[in-house]
C-alpha cells in the first residue's frame, strides 16, 4: 500500500512537471505568432473583447449574479478595447493600464468572495473565471512582446538619442526590454541543449 502512495507522489509529479512544460511551449508558440501576425492577433483581441461584453451583458440578462461583479467586467472589457487602440505598442506606464490592472485585481477579489458564500458548481466558477476574467488577459499579456518587433517611425513620441538617428535610438532603446518571447527564448537557450551543427 505504501508502495502505490509513493508511486502516485512521484507521478502527480511528472504530471506536473509535464503540464507546465507544455503550457510553456504553448505560450512561446503563441507569442511568436502574434509576432508574426500583430494585425491578425489585434484582430482576435478585439473579439475577445466583444464576446466576453457579451458574456457579461447575457449573465446581466439571464442569470442573476451581482450587478456589481458585471458592471466592472464590463468596464474591464472597455478599458481592454482602450489599450487595443495602440496596440501592439502596449505601455505599462499608461494610466489605462494601471487602471486596467487594478480593476481586474477588485474584480478577481469580488469574484472570490461572490462564489465562496454562493454556491456553484466548480465548472460554472471555472467557466466564469475563465471566459470573464482570464481569456482577454491572458491574450494581452502574450501579446506584450509584439511591442518588441514594432517598427521605428520618425513620428516618436519619445526624443531621440545621440546623432538624432531614429535606428540607433529604436536599437539602443529596444536593448533594454524585457519580454515573454525574450524570457523564453532565453530560458530555451540555458535550459535546453543545443544541437551542434557538424562541419564537413
Amino acid at each position: 500500500m505504501s508502495f502505490l502512495y509513493i508511486l502516485s507522489m512521484v507521478s502527480t509529479f511528472v504530471q506536473v512537471v509535464s503540464v507546465t512544460l507544455a503550457i510553456a511551449a504553448g505560450m512561446y508558440y503563441l507569442a511568436e505568432l502574434v509576432e508574426e501576425h500583430s494585425v491578425m492577433a489585434k484582430y482576435v483581441i478585439s473579439w475577445l473583447v466583444i464576446i466576453t461584453a457579451s458574456i457579461h451583458i447575457g449573465l446581466m440578462i439571464f442569470d442573476d449574479l451581482p450587478l456589481h461583479l458585471n458592471i466592472l467586467g464590463l468596464l474591464q472589457q472597455s478599458l481592454h478595447g482602450l489599450l487595443l487602440r495602440h496596440f501592439p505598442v502596449v505601455k505599462v506606464t499608461s494610466a489605462t493600464f494601471i487602471i486596467g490592472v487594478a480593476n481586474l485585481v477588485l474584480l478577481h477579489y469580488l469574484a472570490f468572495q461572490y462564489f465562496g458564500t454562493v454556491y456553484y458548481s466548480f465548472s460554472e466558477v471555472l467557466a466564469y473565471f475563465t471566459l470573464c476574467l482570464w481569456m482577454v488577459p491572458f491574450a494581452l499579456f502574450v501579446s506584450l512582446s509584439a511591442n518588441d518587433y514594432v517598427l521605428p517611425t520618425t513620428g516618436e513620441k519619445q526624443p531621440l538619442l545621440g546623432d538624432n538617428n531614429v535606428v540607433t535610438d529604436y536599437l539602443s532603446r529596444k536593448a533594454k526590454r524585457y519580454s515573454l518571447l525574450s524570457f523564453f527564448s532565453y530560458a530555451k537557450d540555458s535550459i535546453l541543449p543545443q544541437r551542434s551543427k557538424k562541419a564537413y
